[in-house]
């Protein structure tokens, strides 16, 4: 697939001498901070030392005061308390975090995670029903709620209170709760808009404790379930979003919980966690619960306090995501087999497929899988309950659910992100949803975000890469949406003899440039065998690639993680 190499614009060069000088490191360096709005050494402390004091006051979102009164009422009047989450990583973290610290001090609370099929994403009445039918007169729901006016009124007339904590994008009007805890409604002043849907639930603690002089340190214990949700949703790991992080990792790293801990044993993890390792590791695992059997095994095992329990519960999530892995394979196969033979689609601004027979838990993760090679706007529907129900994912820079909303009047409903939404509607209204949304995107975006573009950091040399400027370059972590792992170019680079397919389609090399032979690397190009036959005719090629730690039979060592090759001739960008 043809990719694009974005060259990002190099910072003001007065400010990188000034911010190399000061901070008594290279240019490029210097270069990489200047570009993430670092340029000084307090900002540059805050980046690469972040402290948990830097984090926003809770009370500056708006309801929190609502919020946390309404909490506190129940508490004194023993109210029964009803933890409500959705059933992905998001939302059962953000229940095993909320859950666990109210059941510190207060054990009249439950939880309650919707099934997938039967109930479908978000509020649900069966939901409400059984708050209302075993005597919960309060109800907190987490990563879900934002647009659940009409289950809200429902739950209002059943004389049961709603704290909503969500962070998607609120519709028109918000529901009749009594507080609405999200910073992108319109008029909520809170300085940082993309906290995950666990995010707000750690803000809700972090309220509560301190107007009740429980002392911070005590929360540290829940940090670990905000960073697997930031890692897994896919949030930027900004601002409020990197320290939560920061320490999450630290968290996990020095006392992973009994649940983290079986997972690792499971996959046979043991180096220091990073973003990526929960993303790829851990989230997906707490994600097959919810997908394959019930979010509440998630919650279960993250709520574990020993660990012959976790391993127990590990064991089914794992079977779990097992399975899921089989029904992605298989189902995306035959997607990719649909667009082959499908005609229609070959000119097409979107990808839009339905399948009867296909399983609801991971068309979400097919719609990711089919933008690799196919990239363009895509949503994935099966048959849920007599409706089509689906998942949408989208290209950099295109708003999907902003493309979804404008055919809203052929969806039963429908939220989200910019980039990830979800959708229902009528089986009858797929032929017709399909056209509307392909003229909505059609009409609206740029043709020339229908080619994978690849941000390039940085022009480097391979000489430059050494021990301290990878020392420094780790500390850039945790790397995530605002924060990528930074990528460089280098030109005209050759291959020392080395050239092999690894896996199904890897390439791996030893790159170095003929101006200086002395210094090469090993390389890893996922997906890039293609080039191999070019490559070993001797052919000077270009690569744009992030540096990474390779371990193999007990010893680390630098490798270059290579995102893309041609063998063009490129001028060097005037950056």
């Amino acid at each position: 697939m043809e990719k694009r190499w974005e060259f990002l614009k190099m910072g003001d060069t007065d400010l990188i001498k000034k911010t190399a000088t000061e901070l008594n490191i290279e240019s490029t360096i210097a270069n990489l901070l200047v570009q993430r709005g670092i340029s000084d050494f307090g900002s540059a402390k805050t980046f690469f030392r972040p402290e948990i004091t830097g984090l926003h006051d809770p009370f500056l979102m708006k309801d929190m005061d609502k919020a946390v009164q309404r909490l506190e009422k129940a508490l004194q009047n023993k109210e029964k308390i009803l933890i409500y989450g959705d059933y992905d990583v998001d939302g059962t973290t953000a229940v095993a975090l909320l859950y666990s610290f109210l059941n510190s001090f207060y054990k009249n609370i439950d939880y309650y995670i919707p099934d997938r099929y039967s109930e479908g994403y978000g509020i649900s009445f069966k939901g409400i029903d059984f708050a209302s039918e075993n005597g919960f007169s309060l109800i907190i729901a987490l990563d879900c709620g934002i647009k659940s006016n009409d289950k809200v009124d429902y739950a209002n007339n059943k004389n049961v209170d709603f704290i909503i904590c969500d962070h998607h994008l609120p519709g028109i009007t918000v529901p009749e709760a009594i507080a609405v805890l999200d910073p992108k409604q319109i008029d909520c002043h809170y300085p940082f808009k993309e906290l995950s849907g666990c995010g707000i639930g750690f803000k809700l603690i972090q309220a509560y404790s301190s107007k009740n002089n429980i002392p911070f340190e005590t929360l540290f214990q829940y940090l670990d379930l905000t960073a697997i949700s930031i890692g897994s949703d896919i949030v930027p790991i900004t601002d409020e979003n990197r320290t939560l992080a920061y320490f999450g990792l630290k968290e996990i790293n020095a006392r992973p919980r009994p649940g983290i801990k079986a997972i690792l044993e499971l996959t046979n993890v043991k180096k220091e966690l990073t973003i990526t390792d929960l993303v790829f590791i851990v989230g997906p695992r707490i994600n097959a619960a919810g997908r394959i059997a019930s979010g509440k095994n998630a919650v279960k095992l993250l709520l574990t306090q020993t660990i012959d329990q976790a391993r127990d519960s590990g064991l089914l999530i794992n079977a779990n995501n097992t399975e899921r892995k089989g029904l992605d394979t298989e189902i995306t196969q035959q997607a990719l087999e649909i667009i082959k033979n499908s005609g229609d689609l070959s000119g097409s601004k979107t990808t839009v497929l339905f399948d009867s027979q296909w399983h609801k838990g991971v068309i979400g993760i097919v719609a990711s899988r089919l933008i690799e090679t196919h990239y363009r706007p895509t949503i994935l529907l099966a048959e849920s309950n007599g409706k089509a129900t689906g998942s949408a994912r989208s290209v950099k820079d295109f708003d999907v659910h902003q493309a979804i909303e404008a055919c809203s009047d052929l969806l039963e409903q429908f939220g989200g992100h910019k980039y990830a939404a979800g959708l229902t509607l009528k089986l009858e209204n797929i032929d017709a949803f399909k056209k509307r949304f392909e003229q909505v995107v059609s009409e609206t975006i740029d043709d020339h975000l229908l080619i994978p573009q690849i941000e390039i950091d940085s022009v480097l040399n391979l000489n430059q890469i050494t021990p301290k400027f990878h020392r420094i370059l780790k500390q850039f972590a945790p790397f995530g949406p605002g924060n990528m792992a930074p990528v460089f170019a280098s030109f005209d680079m050759k291959d020392k003899g080395f050239a092999k397919i690894v896996g199904s389609n890897h390439l791996k090399l030893e790159v170095f440039s003929p101006k200086n032979p002395e210094v090469s690397f090993s390389a890893i190009g996922f997906n890039l065998g293609a080039h191999i036959e070019l490559i070993q005719q001797g052919q000077s090629f270009n690569i744009c690639y992030a540096i990474e730690e390779n371990e193999w039979n007990g010893k680390t060592s630098i490798q270059l993680n290579i995102k893309d090759i041609n063998f063009e001739t490129i001028s060097l960008p005037t950056l």
